[in-house]
């Protein structure tokens, strides 16, 4: 096999899946969304409709030989005689015979081979990559909402089967499709030079099946792209009871999730009949029309023989041409399914590639330049629906290495609050600046850099323990994190792990989300990545609410002494962590309620007043 490689390689490198582009998202119509990435492997492509041109007028020309051979071994039997064996037979017709050989045995071998190249070793690793990851590159920049309105499960699969569902569809119409139509065309030439009436009978059959084409392709393509859109739903809901199988385990909810996952088959089920017999419907209706043609043609052509207005071998000839064109028809009945079926899962892909970012980029935004920290709020409106407000008309000025506490009761807009400073939605109205920058004026990844953001949920990756700490870069410092994880009173747990592969402490996996950790280890693991990260602004959201008291104080004492210098924001409900922050706010229906140091807050006997009365008597 090792001989190949070269050849495999020149092959293989025609396309480069991950070559850098102005923008990675496609537009929002079939053709030009398949086209956008098509054109990019344009040459490839091109070469394999060259390769099926040839090709099939390579399969006509073979039929031709059979009428030809025919004839010429009769001639030869009549003239010659079979007793001069192949002596006599290369003596007599060498060059035509000898051009067969060529054409069967090595022209068309060599034709195939190429053509397997172009399609296996160049668009499958090349052009099935390029869609999925140039898919994921689009995706991936969408913004925070995006995701919280759909399966992680469902996305995941739309960026995958993206690639290979264009891929194929694109195959079959160059390999198949485009090598029945030339074939097509060829035998209606060459029949038509026979006789006008078998040239008639091809142009009336091409004609019938093109009819029932136009008539059943819509529909086909609307079913399959159903179809697809249902079978997303079920890997979707799969995905997610998985994602949450602890949930599911400690509820004893397997038939509730089994009801759900039944469903949705159940509706897969239906739209697959539904396409079915749609298909069925088709290849019958063409598969009659198939029937009807090559009994005229061998009507016609028995019928010529008769009158003495042909050869033996054009009779031969012309039904193994007409057979030939029945068979490859039938071939392209059986790949309209398939094809159809990557037609609509692109379809269904594109609906969901194709959406523009809710949060972009202003053209030619400079990266976001920190130069202290002073955050200013300026009379900033939101909220997520536009139905009720979460965030009214507030004002807020943090000046550089303020601790800010912000407490409240769920659904005051503490949460939206960070959210917003982190762009991870675009204010409504009003504006926010840092360092007299408004956010939306900056790179979003560039203003992020400046946030390490610790949350209640913790979001880790099933990963090792070092990768999920120092996340974000691929040549981390092992002390460094070592440090970090000292600091978030981590390092004695981490030196324990031991994974189901044998990996331990800081190499250790953690399972997807971290299930294989407490809710204290990983929000322990999270702030050792917020430390790693030494960001200039840390938002803690609910960040040690696993943890108790006594570690808490503990790690909230090293953050406060790592980020002497820097802002902090402390979401918390356990108002006894909030004590030695600079100033606490109090927020209530997405305004600032109060304001102000523990202390005075407590003086003032209002809000905040009450809300630690309840917490500590």
């Amino acid at each position: 096999m090792r001989i190949f490689d070269p050849v495999f390689r020149l092959f293989e490198s025609w396309i480069d899946p991950f070559k850098s582009q102005d923008t990675y998202q496609p537009p929002n119509r079939l053709l030009a969304y398949v086209w956008f990435y098509v054109r990019q492997a344009k040459w490839p492509f091109f070469a394999l409709m060259v390769l099926g041109l040839v090709i099939a007028l390579i399969e006509a020309a073979m039929f031709s030989y059979v009428g030809e051979l025919v004839d010429l071994l009769t001639e030869f039997e009549e003239t010659v005689g079979r007793g001069s064996g192949w002596q006599g037979l290369m003596e007599a017709y060498g060059p035509p015979l000898l051009k067969m050989l060529f054409v069967v045995a090595l022209l068309r071998l060599i034709l195939n081979v190429l053509d397997s190249l172009v399609e296996e070793q160049t668009i499958v690793p090349g052009f099935f990559v390029l869609m999925r990851w140039q898919n994921h590159k689009h995706i991936i920049g969408q913004s925070l909402s995006f995701f919280q309105n759909d399966l992680s499960g469902r996305v995941a699969q739309k960026v995958f089967q993206s690639g290979m569902a264009t891929g194929d569809m694109m195959i079959a119409l160059l390999q198949v499709i485009w090598l029945i139509a030339v074939y097509s065309v060829t035998t209606g030439v060459i029949l038509f030079s026979l006789d006008w009436q078998l040239g008639a009978i091809v142009a009336v059959w091409v004609t019938s099946i093109l009819l029932i084409a136009r008539y059943f392709v819509p529909r086909v393509r609307d079913h399959a792209r159903i179809t697809a859109e249902s079978g997303s739903a079920v890997t979707g809901r799969m995905v997610d009871a998985y994602a949450n199988i602890q949930t599911v385990k400690l509820y004893g909810s397997e038939k509730s999730e089994e009801a759900g996952v039944y469903e949705a088959s159940r509706n897969h089920r239906d739209e697959i009949i539904r396409f079915t017999r749609v298909l069925t419907l088709l290849r019958v209706t063409a598969n009659t029309a198939n029937s009807v043609a090559l009994a005229l043609i061998g009507i016609v052509i028995v019928d010529m023989w008769l009158n003495y207005q042909t050869s033996l071998g054009s009779v031969a000839f012309v039904l193994a041409l007409s057979l030939r064109l029945r068979l490859l028809l039938n071939r392209l009945l059986g790949n309209l399914n398939g094809f159809f079926r990557n037609m609509g899962v692109t379809q269904n892909t594109m609906e969901m590639v194709a959406q523009p970012y809710a949060i972009e980029d202003a053209p030619g935004a400079p990266d976001f330049e920190y130069r202290g920290g002073r955050i200013e709020f300026r009379d900033v409106s939101f909220d997520y629906e536009k139905l009720d407000g979460v965030i009214e008309h507030l004002n807020l000025v943090v000046e550089p290495g303020e601790k800010i506490g912000i407490v409240g009761g769920s659904g005051g807009g503490k949460t939206t609050l960070m959210h917003l400073l982190m762009r991870f939605f675009d204010v409504d109205s009003g504006a926010i600046l840092i360092d007299e920058q408004d956010i939306r004026s900056v790179r979003q990844n560039s203003l992020r850099r400046q946030f390490s953001f610790v949350q209640q949920d913790v979001q880790l990756f099933n990963r090792s323990v070092a990768e999920n700490i120092a996340h974000g870069e691929s040549d981390f410092d092992l002390e460094r994190v070592s440090r970090a994880a000292e600091l978030a009173d981590a390092h004695e747990f981490i030196d324990g792990l031991v994974d189901s592969h044998g990996r331990k402490g800081y190499d250790a996996h953690v399972g997807e989300r971290g299930v294989k950790l407490s809710g204290g280890q990983r929000q322990r693991i999270a702030i050792a990545r917020a430390l790693y990260r030494n960001a200039p602004f840390l938002v803690l959201d609910e960040a040690t609410s696993h943890l108790d008291s006594l570690t808490e104080q503990t790690i909230q004492q090293n953050l406060l002494k790592q980020m002497s210098a820097k802002n902090v924001f402390l979401v918390a409900h356990r108002l006894s962590t909030l004590s030695g922050m600079d100033r606490i706010l109090v927020m209530k229906d997405g305004k600032i309620a109060e304001q102000g140091t523990h202390k005075s807050l407590l003086r003032a006997k209002g809000q905040y007043f009450e809300l630690w009365q309840k917490q500590n008597f």
